[in-house]
């Protein structure tokens, strides 16, 4: 298949995600806490199959799950995408006994994942993390630090955190654990954010966890939100294309139908030339997150640069699009409870989180002169 064409059956399961999404799981969000996790919508995800679905199948899949159902309810697109993100480690690096634990109750919703990484002093820039892991004399270790910006936090039911086993060390340092919200030391509080997702943050007060906590390999952590980050951040792409699209097609009914000096909006070459504008960078951006889950899934070298690249081009796409569209439905795009007030809220906050887009700009950049060297060498 092509990486910038989708063939029948995708078309159609996009637009049955679509209508699950509209008819099944925007109702549900409707009824949901902002701010809160969302426990009933989790459940239904899980009985639609999409949770499931996100462990056994492809980057190409993943960002058509979210780019569908972001079209017609963020809440439930958000819901699946931190399940995804909290439950993808474990899936990738866990051992035979935590994915046993875990991951059927992530798959049906009943189990809430988080992924901890960013930390107050520890953003953009993951390889500064501080929260520490002490030995604790017996072949553990003890969690002492902060964690910031945690979606699901401080409601999920396990965590996987990233610490810091060898001082100095850098990204090479870092260790990843899989960290039930049980255990003695744990705390957290929410956060009130620009959009109405559940994000706090934790306080781990000599935590314990053991080796039966570790992800992956120990001082090999960044390697395991590395790993993650470069499938999920085509998605986040996908994410903002599916928000786009949104607000494109309220912007083409409206535009049709609006009647201003002596006609319709459309008929205003102004009007019509920004309203193509938006079609073509959504599509642009969409065909880039594409190319860029079709190269995860083909175990492509230059995964990093695309994913960044994917990410980047796409969550300023949305940005655009989404501000241009409430500029051409003017003050009533404002008020609160509209699709584009609601979308201009949750537009801003990807092209921060999974790395802001300077920081894909400089992976970009990274890639692209490694690339060089190579070939001069």
């Amino acid at each position: 298949m092509s990486a910038f064409s989708l063939g029948p059956e995708q078309i159609a399961w996009c637009a049955e995600l679509r209508t699950l999404a509209a008819e099944r799981l925007r109702p549900l969000a409707g009824r949901g806490e902002p701010g809160r996790v969302d426990r009933p919508l989790l459940a239904e995800l899980g009985r639609l199959g999409l949770l499931a679905r996100l462990f056994d199948s492809g980057a190409l899949d993943l960002c058509l799950m979210r780019e569908s159902l972001a079209q017609a309810c963020t809440e439930a697109e958000t819901a699946l995408a931190l399940q995804g993100l909290g439950g993808h480690p474990v899936h990738a690096h866990g051992t035979p006994a935590q994915r046993e634990r875990w991951l059927p109750r992530v798959a049906d919703g009943s189990a809430v994942a988080a992924f901890a990484l960013s930390e107050p002093g520890a953003g953009s820039d993951a390889a500064a993390l501080s929260l520490a892991a002490e030995p604790d004399g017996a072949g553990g270790w003890r969690l002492t630090g902060a964690k910031c910006w945690i979606s699901n936090a401080p409601e999920a039911d396990f965590y996987t955190v990233f610490a810091r086993t060898t001082p100095g060390a850098g990204a090479r340092g870092v260790t990843a654990f899989l960290v039930p919200a049980d255990r003695p030391g744990l705390t957290g509080s929410p956060l009130e954010m620009l959009s109405p997702h559940p994000i706090g943050s934790l306080d781990f007060d000599a935590v314990p966890v053991t080796a039966d906590d570790v992800l992956g390999a120990p001082d090999r952590g960044f390697a395991v939100a590395m790993g993650t980050l470069n499938l999920f951040r085509p998605s986040v792409g996908a994410f903002a294309v599916g928000m786009a699209q949104a607000a494109l097609d309220a912007t083409v009914g409206h535009t049709s139908r609006r009647e201003a000096f002596q006609g319709r909006l459309m008929d205003l070459q102004a009007v019509s030339h920004q309203v193509a504008e938006m079609a073509l960078r959504t599509e642009a951006a969409r065909l880039m997150v594409y190319a860029a889950a079709s190269a995860y899934d083909a175990a492509a070298a230059d995964v990093p640069r695309r994913a960044a690249m994917a990410k980047l081009l796409a969550t300023e796409t949305a940005q655009y699009v989404v501000d241009t569209a409430v500029q051409l439905h003017g003050a009533r795009a404002l008020r609160r409870g509209h699709l584009l007030e609601h979308l201009y809220r949750e537009v801003r906050a990807p092209r921060i989180y999974e790395g802001a887009s300077e920081v894909q700009r400089g992976i970009i950049a990274k890639e692209l002169y490694t690339a060089a060297q190579k070939e001069a060498r």
